[in-house]
């Protein structure tokens, strides 16, 4: 059996990979050898456009190496970022099954190796993969959560609330209660939670004074994170 394929674009990939995917994983390894078999490998560099809002949908993508956004602008040329994802997230997979255009850009924030898989050949192989589809409806459900989640935080909760959100939300992915390397630039992390760097740098510092985080570059310590709980749920931070 393999370990290994090779995809469309002669990328050599481990399926050991694919399994850590919540999409994918459960599958057989011929299963995930289909599915290598109609994927391609596309290379962005940093700042590069993946897709633009309004480009036809004919396919989604899922981050192999690197870092992407989600945006979108406004008519005055305000950036306000969705999404922010790194290694195994997938992308552009909504407007891609509905058959529809993208609502939304998305850019390489760094040098970035990116699957691609097309809409009609993947879609071909949900029909024969029951699998792979119960896969893909649980998926989505997470995002729409997400997202829910997101829009709750943007409109509903003040500013601390929604920095604390952030930091246990990286704590979460990257699987340490006790430290998380911040994964962008306070630039980009204002932009995510709908504020300025200012304001970000002025409440981290108020968190600090709290005793709830320490911050050394991009590295937050986290020093109570019953507090940050707290905060993300009451947005009071004296």
């Amino acid at each position: 059996m393999l370990d290994y394929f090779r995809t469309l674009s002669g990328e050599v990939y481990a399926i050991k990979n694919l399994k850590t995917i919540p999409l994918f994983s459960g599958l057989s390894n011929e299963h995930l050898e289909q599915i290598a078999a109609i994927a391609s490998t596309l290379k962005f560099a940093r700042g590069e456009m993946i897709f633009h809002e309004g480009d036809r949908g004919d396919g989604f993508y899922m981050v192999e190496k690197g870092k992407i956004k989600v945006f979108k602008l406004s008519f005055d040329g305000k950036e306000q970022i969705l999404h922010i994802y790194g290694p195994g997230h997938i992308f552009g997979e909504v407007p891609a099954f509905e058959g529809k255009n993208f609502p939304a850009s998305s850019m390489a924030l760094e040098k970035s190796d990116i699957l691609f898989l097309p809409r009609d050949k993947f879609v071909d192989l949900i029909t024969r993969t029951p699998g792979l589809g119960m896969n893909m409806l649980a998926d989505l459900s997470r995002r729409l959560r997400e997202f829910t989640v997101q829009i709750e935080n943007l409109s509903l909760k003040e500013v601390p609330s929604r920095l604390a959100a952030y930091i246990i939300t990286l704590s979460k992915e990257q699987k340490n209660e006790q430290q998380v390397i911040l994964p962008i630039s306070k630039a980009q992390l204002s932009n995510l939670i709908g504020t300025t760097p200012e304001t970000v740098s002025r409440i981290l510092k108020k968190m600090m004074a709290a005793s709830f985080i320490d911050v050394q570059t991009k590295t937050i310590f986290i020093k109570d994170l019953e507090g940050l709980l707290d905060l993300s749920k009451s947005g009071s931070l004296s």
